[in-house]
């Protein structure tokens, strides 16, 4: 992992108290080499300070260093404090045992917050018949709980890319970057075939958070500890910012009562994205047509009913997890799990044309940053949530929200600045990587 990402990394988990694993959580592994500047080993400290409406007043400082041991592993850390406090700590892409297949990678984080909100009734909560339970599609954007609290959370990750296709010979491909661009581009990408093409990865995730909500009424808090099986085939010509072919990933989840977790839930999902490419023009390197499409189910999700008809959620993930959507990758017009419900279906168009003109490239004192290209995306999603999978309900009804956003390409990195408009208000998001 660059310099360049982790020091946005670690101030970017700084910004946000949620879990940074909303997308998938498998990638296929690359290693990119820029001609303008390739180091084996680097590392930085980089002081930061922000202030937002939820997290308050912040300063902090983000250590990190790359290659110190293998080539492509990494680790960075920070440490906040101020309105907010908090420590993070990760590694990533860790060969164990010098394994030529099997990563390992860890983050985690600890913090205490003046503001968490979350669209969710009370533990222990009946509906009534007559209304919209908290989060569902029909609910109230103002039927919220919000107190200052804590949010831990923390995950162990392996991933083992399957000996067959593009990752026959070698699990790690190396793309050559000039001016950001690989410098031999496929001209027309393989096939859909993952004994062929592509590279599939197998990934086994474990993850933890503790959440406590300091409220006036007493203290409310919660904690998940579940495990993510997942399978992702990626048959992209660059995962890192795709221009053509396709990508699907499939997960199940399960969180058994066990430690703190009161709740015995299980999500089954599927994601899977296509990209068009238009070439270039004279103003653009490259004009990208991007098309994604997600779908959850929670098969443990039940409503329990008094003999008022009032209901009560029982087996359910909490709202930051399972069929959940508003936030910082899946519709960027609302807060963050804005939605939540049994089942969800969620679809985005993404335009992304990659600028041929770079205002920073000759500015010397921002050389540190190796960013090699801004991108405009105008984008569209569209999606909603559901008690249950049909279609006559998941069809219908759809929450939507257009947006702008500025990427660049920063070490081999994507960083992007969304900006994104729905009925409820507008949204602007600071975050690593596309969206999909």
């Amino acid at each position: 992992m660059p310099k360049t990402l982790l020091a946005l990394f670690v101030i970017l988990i700084s910004f946000s108290c949620f879990n940074v694993y909303a997308n998938a959580s498998a990638s296929a592994k690359t290693n990119i080499e820029r001609i303008e500047n390739s180091h084996l080993r680097d590392s930085l400290i980089l002081p930061y300070a922000f202030s937002t409406d939820d997290l308050g007043a912040v300063i902090g400082v983000g250590v990190m260093a790359t290659g110190l041991y293998q080539k492509q592993m990494s680790v960075g850390a920070t440490a906040f404090g101020g309105d907010s406090k908090g420590i993070a700590f990760g590694v990533w892409d860790y060969q164990l045992f010098n394994s030529e297949r099997l990563f390992f990678s860890s983050v985690g984080m600890i913090g205490k917050y003046p503001l968490l909100r979350a669209y969710t009734p009370l533990p222990h909560e009946f509906t009534p018949a007559d209304e919209s339970r908290s989060g569902s599609n029909d609910s109230s954007f103002d039927d919220f709980i919000e107190a200052k609290g804590s949010n831990n959370w923390w995950e162990v990750k392996l991933e083992y890319v399957l000996p067959w296709g593009d990752a026959a010979d070698s699990a790690m491909k190396t793309y050559h970057l000039a001016g950001g661009l690989v410098e031999k581009p496929i001209k027309e990408i393989a096939p859909w075939n993952p004994l062929k093409n592509g590279t599939s990865v197998l990934i086994a995730r474990q993850f933890n958070r503790y959440q406590l909500y300091q409220t006036d009424d007493g203290d409310l808090d919660g904690a998940v500890h579940a495990i993510e099986l997942g399978y992702l085939y990626d048959n992209t010509d660059f995962p890192t910012n795709p221009s053509q072919g396709s990508t699907q990933y499939f997960a199940y989840t399960y969180n058994p009562k066990w430690l703190e977790s009161n709740n015995d839930w299980s999500f089954i999902e599927f994601e899977a994205s296509q990209y068009f490419s238009f070439g270039a023009t004279d103003f653009a390197k490259q004009n990208i047509l991007a098309l994604n499409f997600w779908t959850g189910y929670s098969p443990s999700w039940q409503l329990l009913y008094d003999e008022n008809g009032n209901s009560e959620v029982i087996n359910n993930a909490p709202s930051l997890e399972g069929a959940s959507l508003g936030g910082m990758y899946r519709m960027r017009g609302f807060r963050q799990s804005r939605f939540h419900d049994k089942a969800a279906i969620y679809a985005s168009a993404e335009y992304r044309m990659t600028l041929d003109y770079n205002p920073i490239a000759d500015v010397k004192w921002l050389k540190f940053l190796n960013l090699d290209w801004f991108q405009t995306v105008l984008f569209v999603e569209g999606g909603r949530v559901s008690p249950t999978y049909t279609k006559n309900e998941l069809l219908t009804d759809w929450k939507s929200d257009v947006g702008f956003s500025i990427r660049a390409l920063t070490a081999g990195i994507v960083v992007r600045f969304d900006i994104a408009k729905s009925n409820e208000g507008t949204n602007m998001w600071l975050m690593v990587g596309h969206p999909f």
